[in-house]
């Protein structure tokens, strides 16, 4: 394992466990019918209290700090928000695609190139969104192909009434929890997550040299 490998995998131990407990307290919320304000067990979840996604912007801030710290932030703070900007304004078009047009497969693929524009942006910050991104979402992908298996009565297998065709456990798996999962929450996570760290290295000082070389 490389230092950098190693230094991204430190960074983000502490964060990829505390959201793993936390998509364990929700499954658990939604298996024993607690609040819905808490855990909403309709498709999608919205508006829950207790999941995941809010953790993103925090965490992102979390890492940027961390690493403005370390390297000093991007090279760059004006071209990197700006970078960061058109990623984002890639996603929206990308789920415009994927979701209303139903292309899906081109909506997912325009989600990825997105990806190489939020690493131009600050690539340090990128592979640890990226790094923790998929920390995150892989135990999703295994409690959602459970809660498909099993019939669980919750958002891991709750799927739109209308405009989602799959009956199977394979359709539901793969159009229902692989593909979102792995990549238009971990778009969703360089995308958000890039946004406010970026945004906070504008008030990150950097390390001097002399704390450098100390």
């Amino acid at each position: 394992m490389s230092n950098g490998t190693r230094s991204t995998w430190q960074m983000i131990q502490i964060p990829a466990v505390i959201t793993l407990v936390i998509t364990l307290l929700r499954l658990i919320g939604e298996l024993q019918h607690w609040s819905p304000r808490f855990f909403n067990p309709e498709p999608g979840g919205p508006g829950a209290i207790v999941g995941i996604v809010w953790l993103v912007p925090i965490f992102g801030i979390y890492f940027a700090m961390k690493l403005a710290q370390q390297e000093g932030g991007p090279e760059s703070k004006g071209k990197a928000i700006g970078l960061q900007l058109l990623g984002i304004a890639i996603f929206p078009g990308a789920i415009y695609l994927g979701f209303v047009r139903g292309w899906e497969y081109t909506g997912y693929i325009l989600m990825m190139v997105s990806w190489i524009v939020f690493a131009m942006a600050w690539g340090g910050l990128a592979k640890t969104l990226f790094a923790y991104g998929f920390a995150a979402r892989i135990p999703v992908v295994i409690v959602m192909a459970l809660a498909i298996w099993n019939n669980w009565n919750t958002h891991y297998n709750a799927f739109p009434p209308r405009g989602f065709p799959y009956t199977t456990f394979v359709g539901k798996f793969w159009h229902g929890a692989v593909l979102p999962q792995l990549i238009l929450w971990i778009t969703f996570t360089l995308a958000v997550g890039g946004l406010f760290g970026i945004v906070t290295s504008f008030f990150v000082r950097k390390p001097s040299l002399a704390n450098q070389t100390a």
